[in-house]
């Protein structure tokens, strides 16, 4: 497990993904619809991520990535410009911050059922371009290292465990978290450009 990608399953789920997970928890069987999600966010994630290692793996076998050591290395550039993306849309979230709002597929998840929950868990990690990007910074980074998908392991298992984090808090604190989680869904959608550059700030710190 690769310690310096773990902080991206933060912005993994900042944002939309998140603001899904607390809005499964306040429908009438949230916990089969939150598991749901949780099962399609872990295979969206798993593909994602095997994927773009996968690519970046046959990119290396055309042009050396270089040695992981060395600043000027051709992998450690393409990870630095998907940083230089991941910032862009930090600042972008910034920029918007007082203009954004949900997307209205978000109300739709209120009446959800388990189906329609596990195709939200992968549509929103596979369809944002957040965690596109996200999941090709990954696959860089594991390729440059010559590591396999073993080593993504853990990243996986960190974005899940943020998704459920609602999950884990309803079944933990009962009627008091399911009155609670509107106000924090609505915190969160207002707030969620906090987290993403705070992330991204880390992540730049650490590879770096």
């Amino acid at each position: 497990m690769d310690l310096k990608i773990l902080p991206l399953a933060i912005t993994m789920m900042a944002g939309p993904q998140i603001i899904a997970a607390l809005v499964l928890v306040t429908t009438r069987q949230p916990v089969r619809v939150s598991l749901a999600f949780l099962a399609g966010a872990a295979v969206a994630t798993s593909a994602g991520v095997a994927l773009a290692r996968g690519l970046f793996g046959l990119f290396g076998n055309v042009v050396p990535l270089g040695d992981p050591a060395d600043t000027g290395s051709v992998g450690n550039l393409i990870q630095f410009g998907l940083v230089a993306l991941l910032v862009a849309v930090a600042i972008r979230a910034f920029l918007r911050r007082r203009t954004a709002e949900p997307p209205g597929w978000l109300t739709g998840l209120m009446e959800a059922g388990a189906a329609h929950a596990l195709a939200t868990g992968i549509l929103v990690i596979l369809a944002m371009p957040s965690d596109i990007v996200v999941m090709l910074t990954v696959g860089a980074h594991m390729a440059h290292g010559g590591e396999d998908f073993t080593a993504a392991v853990g990243f996986i298992a960190a974005t899940v465990l943020i998704a459920a984090l609602p999950l884990l808090v309803l079944v933990a604190a009962g009627r008091r978290a399911r009155e609670a989680m509107p106000s924090v869904r609505d915190w969160l959608n207002s707030h969620s450009w906090v987290v993403t550059i705070a992330t991204c700030v880390v992540f730049v710190f650490l590879l770096l």
